[in-house]
């Protein structure tokens, strides 16, 4: 590749396929549900490019039909998890030092089979094992992992474009190295496409990196891997370890070689990584990279001004979505007073409007919730609100676990704006309304402001653009991604960074520049073409007319 410099495809954003009926799209992914459904997959760990199988294994199961066993994963132990320490840091020299256009190709790649061959195959995986309808499985492991592969490349090629200036006899240049070791990469089960941008946003920019997704979101990941493998991905690059959350953290956390962690998940769990980061700190070679999208408590917030209209929508859309289980998705409400009986009849007549079931029925809005666990923490919010004098209960309350991790979508009126529903981090289909007199819309933005330690979306519904103005200023710390008249969902790369602060995180932009250029670390080379032959300057040579004081 002498003489050339790259220039990448111009990315485009995937358009998202309808699945409407008797499109072919339809039957294409029901094929690849069917036979999904009945298969068992061996899932094993992937390191050094082998497949590694260890006997300490786990049920991945269907969360909507929890008794239908979809494979079997095995979990790492230590001796696997060095093993895998030693690929990730053997692999580096190779993979760093491989032509910048060329690692591009592998990621262009893979978003081209996931666009194509593996888009039934990535869907139907996310839909059976992570429970989301086809809609909300297009939009996550098709289309928004696509877009990371195909911007994150342009991203790339723009950092390493960045150059300085150079002065007379000499020239400047930056080198964007990989990382000193290997990256972490730690995912969550709900997108499948954070599983996928993770591991490899530092992959690109040179970095080896130790894989660990989610328990409940291992069959997506192993046909993740197999694509990535497929697209041409050096062994050693990206190993795919699951594992116990503490077995897996403790050895990685214990290498002198361990460099940056990417992580997505909850708040907790990550301030435990960083003080584990923290007090190993005499262990690491080097400062590592943190960066990591934690827990929400999203809200929308309606003016007197507002179409009430859109925002009983935006509840809907915004909370209900995937049962709730994004970090974005709207978790508390404050409504005028004024607009409280419309916005009320738009959302029980479309929450009634909704099915809820397995994912096969593409019928169904809603499906299960991830797992037991989950299960079990967000009812206990609903039973407390079924048995708090000052909570109404506007829409839902059910729910079930006989069949699948079933809860209805649940809409709660609170007068109390402190009530634990409206402060809680919950996680599942709960949406908490609090009522604010008309009059009181400034008193109300200040409590929203106060209300939570999160700071990732939100969104504000008003007409009155003084009013807009004036409420995105007033809430300029509450929301990394702040939405006017939509619902808080929905970013999509190259169009809207996501990432949040306070406790939601370092808001390092995933889809945007700003989170490759963590991945990196620069060096300033100057070369000088003509070099100084003595030390002196002109300013402390003898001067007749000098005057000595």
């Amino acid at each position: 590749m002498n003489n050339l410099f790259s220039k990448t495809p111009d990315p485009i954003n995937e358009p998202i396929r309808a699945y409407a009926p008797g499109s072919p799209e339809r039957a294409s992914l029901r094929s690849a549900l069917k036979t999904m459904r009945e298969e068992h997959i061996d899932i094993p760990a992937f390191i050094g490019g082998k497949e590694v199988r260890t006997g300490d294994t786990l049920a991945v199961v269907a969360p909507h039909e929890h008794r239908r066993v979809l494979g079997t994963a095995h979990q790492c132990g230590v001796g696997e998890l060095e093993t895998a320490i030693d690929s990730a840091v053997s692999a580096r020299k190779d993979w760093m030092n491989m032509h910048w256009s060329d690692r591009a190709s592998i990621f262009l790649k893979a978003a081209e089979l996931l666009a194509g061959p593996y888009r039934d195959v990535i869907n139907a995986s996310t839909m059976l094992g992570q429970s989301k309808n086809p809609y909300q499985a297009e939009i996550d492991s098709a289309c928004e992992l696509i877009d990371f592969l195909r911007f994150n490349v342009r991203f790339m090629e723009q950092i390493y474009r960045d150059q300085p200036i150079s002065g007379p006899g000499m020239w400047n240049r930056v080198q964007y190295r990989a990382l000193e070791g290997f990256v972490f990469a730690v995912t969550p089960f709900n997108f499948t496409s954070i599983a996928g941008n993770l591991p490899t946003a530092p992959a690109l920019m040179g970095n080896t990196v130790l894989w660990k997704p989610a328990s409940t979101q291992l069959l997506s990941a192993y046909y993740l891997y197999k694509m990535f493998e497929e697209a041409g991905i050096p062994k050693g690059v990206i190993n795919m370890i699951p594992g116990q959350g503490s077995t897996v953290g403790n050895t990685i956390f214990s290498s002198e070689h361990f460099t940056g962690l990417h992580f997505t998940g909850s708040t907790g769990t990550f301030n435990h990584m960083w003080a584990t980061i923290g007090n190993n700190m005499n262990t690491y070679k080097t400062y590592p990279r943190v960066v990591g999208e934690t827990g929400g408590k999203d809200f929308i917030l309606a003016h007197p001004t507002a179409d009430p209209i859109a925002v009983g929508t935006a509840i809907v859309r915004g909370g209900f979505e995937y049962q709730g289980q994004k970090c974005s998705a709207a978790s508390r409400v404050y409504v005028p007073k004024s607009l409280l009986p419309t916005i009320k009849d738009v959302v029980v007549a479309q929450l009634d409007e909704i099915k809820m079931g397995p994912v096969e029925d593409f019928t169904n809005f809603v499906n299960a919730v991830i797992d037991k666990k989950a299960y079990d923490s967000i009812t206990s919010y609903i039973k407390h609100a079924k048995q708090a004098s000052d909570v109404e209960i506007l829409h839902g309350g059910g729910f079930s676990d006989e069949v699948g991790y079933f809860i209805e979508p649940t809409v709660l009126v609170a007068k109390d704006p402190k009530y634990r529903t409206m402060c809680e981090e919950i996680f599942g289909p709960v949406v908490t309304i609090h009522v604010y007199e008309d009059a009181s819309y400034n008193e109300t933005l200040t409590l929203l402001n106060e209300t939570s330690p999160f700071a990732l979306t939100g969104a504000v519904f008003a007409q009155d653009r003084g009013v807009i103005a004036a409420t995105t200023v007033a809430l300029n710390d509450c929301a990394g991604n702040f939405y006017i008249n939509d619902k808080p969902t929905g970013a999509v790369v190259g169009q809207q960074p996501f990432g949040g602060a306070r406790s939601s995180g370092t808001n390092d932009k995933a889809g945007s520049m700003l989170n490759l250029v963590r991945w990196t670390s620069a060096r300033t080379i100057k070369e000088t073409f003509v070099s100084a032959k003595h030390y002196g300057y002109p300013f402390h040579q003898a001067d007749p007319s000098d005057i000595i004081l």
